[in-house]
């Protein structure tokens, strides 16, 4: 059994002094004096707990100061290595032993992520008021079904025009017709989705109406446990993997009477769009990946397999696949939706949202998957305030017009604004400091480490796909060396930086923000806010896109004529006003109609 500190202060008689003096003699100093015994009462000292761990020497910090950018004296180095065996070694028990501890998955941080800054944010109250306009005649051809909004389809199966069985059935003819192109379903759920669609229309036609959702066939991001289903994780190590409770979002939804049909494909480890089954592709360009790290739901939604779909986003997961494959996807506010049951990249960032083929449709989903839930501890109680039909005008909309004119900002970014301020909407002028973002990057790479600790360490990370990098393996065993004070330096700069975003909204009612911009891309998702990103446009790329890293030795191809493909802005609210950027958007929708067009081929 290890000796505890002060067994091995007693059994020594060192104590604080003679720790003291051993740290001189490290440094070429005099030799420790003849022990002598701690007098009654002294308390515990650092750096006088047994010694563990390999021998470390000056050189070793040498080494070491190259990773964390820091530079100590010959002097300095000495007495660091002198004690490091018996001050600091020891932190590292929990997980080099002997007394090891394993921590659950389900277990989160001890310290929160509060967004609101300690004040009261969203509506007081829920109002969700549907827009007016009716669905029309049901259309004759299965793919004009298939491609319509939820927002039609919820009105036929309503009214009974559409059986959820027919509708379910079209879905999965579609998903057996085009996903050998896409690469978009990691596991098909034929069976419960039919059973799911006849309970549906058994329960409408007895006049049990569960809602706009009842009967409409959705899929998820395969990192949402369903019970008895496999949950991949899009990952090799985990591709048998069958949870036994479904996650709260899958649950709620069950209620919600959605039928699922699919769990579709992430990048492994919600990273782009590599996964053990290969690269979901664009359907609006097959020739280059679909965006990640939702891109199973981004592609299908693009190419109607599904009614909807469940995407997740850390930093740019929803709005990336969104703006490559022409959808619409709305990340609510953190704590908006809970993850109880999704798989863990970052606790204090994670979202959970819809994307969908409208904005009113992402609303609709939204409603009945928000709350809190006791199994994500950080899932809090909030309003949506939601009117399809209200005014936008009067609103003041925040533009960065700096960013508006840099790349990757388009002429479809610029022409939003000029929509924007026909719809009666005021631009007004908005700016962040000059600071760097990409610091708080230390937090997001040290928690996913921490979450995937146990398959790095195990050498599980060897059996992903993708080794390039910048990709999870590399990026998890560069984080161990992360600074622990660098990772606290950089929570109090996230706290800093939602200051700033609170003195922009102190202004505005809303931004309107290239959607790939690096900088609002962090800011918003460390800050929490929620953002709508919707088609405004289309662009001509010469090149395939991708997430990755570029790679000289294997180039992305090219087009001459280049290639047409959809363009999207994003709408950034205030923290959970998800129903403003909602109201805006249903209007810039409407203005730009781009919505409703179809990738070709499907």
């Amino acid at each position: 059994m290890v000796e505890s500190r002060r067994e091995f202060l007693a059994r020594t008689a060192a104590g604080v002094v003679a720790a003291t003096a051993v740290v001189r003699g490290a440094a070429g100093q005099a030799s420790p004096p003849a022990p002598t015994p701690p007098s009654a009462g002294t308390p515990p000292a650092f750096g006088t707990a047994p010694p563990v761990g390999p021998p470390v020497t000056a050189a070793t910090f040498v080494e070491a100061e190259k990773l964390v950018r820091v530079e100590m004296t010959a002097a300095e180095r000495a007495q660091a290595a002198g004690n490091w065996s018996r001050a600091l070694a020891g932190t590292m028990e929990r997980r080099t032993g002997p007394r090891k501890v394993a921590i659950e998955a389900s277990v989160a941080p001890a310290s929160l992520w509060d967004p609101t800054l300690g004040v009261a944010a969203g509506p007081k109250q829920d109002r969700f008021v549907r827009s007016a306009e009716p669905a029309g005649p049901l259309p004759k051809r299965d793919e004009d079904i298939a491609f319509a909004p939820v927002t039609a389809l919820s009105r036929w199966i309503e009214s009974r025009e559409l059986t959820s069985e027919r509708l379910t059935r079209i879905y999965l003819d579609r998903i057996a017709r085009f996903d050998s192109k896409l690469k978009s379903v990691i596991t098909l759920t034929r069976d419960l989705a039919l059973e799911q669609a006849r309970r549906a229309d058994s329960e409408i036609a007895a006049g049990k109406y569960r809602g706009a959702l009842h009967g409409i066939p959705w899929g998820t991001k395969d990192l949402l446990d369903t019970r008895g289903i496999r949950t991949t994780w899009g990952a090799e190590p985990y591709r048998n993997r069958v949870p036994d409770a479904d996650a709260a979002v899958v649950a709620r939804l069950h209620r919600a009477g959605a039928v699922l049909v699919a769990k579709l494909s992430l990048g492994a480890l919600a990273l782009n769009d590599v996964w053990f089954g290969g690269q979901t592709m664009n359907p609006w360009l097959l020739e280059e990946g679909s965006g990640g790290s939702s891109a199973g739901p981004g592609a299908a939604t693009a190419a109607a397999l599904v009614g909807f779909s469940i995407g997740s986003e850390t930093e740019g997961s929803i709005v990336d696949p969104s703006m490559r494959c022409g959808v619409t996807g709305l990340r609510p506010t953190f704590g908006k939706v809970p993850r109880t049951g999704a798989m863990t990249l970052c606790w204090s960032m994670d979202k959970l949202g819809p994307m969908a083929r409208s904005v009113e449709d992402t609303c609709l989903v939204l409603a009945a998957i928000s709350g809190p839930d006791p199994g994500d501890l950080s899932s809090v109680a909030s309003h949506m305030d939601f009117d399809a039909n209200a005014p936008v005008r009067g609103l003041k909309v925040g533009i960065f017009t700096g960013w508006m004119n840099e790349s990757p900002a388009t002429e479809v970014d610029r022409a939003a604004v000029e929509t924007a301020r026909r719809l009666g909407l005021t631009p007004v002028d908005v700016a962040l400091p000059d600071w760097p973002y990409g610091s708080l990057n230390t937090i997001l790479f040290a928690e996913a480490a921490a979450a995937f600790e146990d398959l790095t360490l195990s050498r599980g990370l060897d059996q992903l796909k993708m080794q390039v990098p910048d990709a999870w393996p590399n990026t998890f065993r560069q984080s161990r060396f992360l600074s622990a004070v660098d990772f606290v330096q950089a929570d109090r700069l996230r706290r800093k930086v939602a200051g700033e975003m609170a003195r922009l909204f102190e202004k505005v009612d809303l931004l309107l923000v290239p959607a790939l911009r690096d900088e609002i891309l962090t800011v918003t998702n460390f800050t929490g806010h929620p953002g709508l990103t919707l088609p405004a446009g289309f662009v001509e790329v010469g090149q395939a896109r991708s997430d990755w890293a570029p790679d000289p030795e294997h180039p992305m191809p090219t087009f001459n004529p280049k290639r047409r493909v959809p363009h999207g802005v994003t709408l950034v609210g205030r923290l959970f006003d998800e129903g403003t950027i909602a109201r805006v958007g249903i209007a810039m929708e409407r203005a730009f109609r781009v919505a409703a067009r179809r990738p070709p081929g499907f």
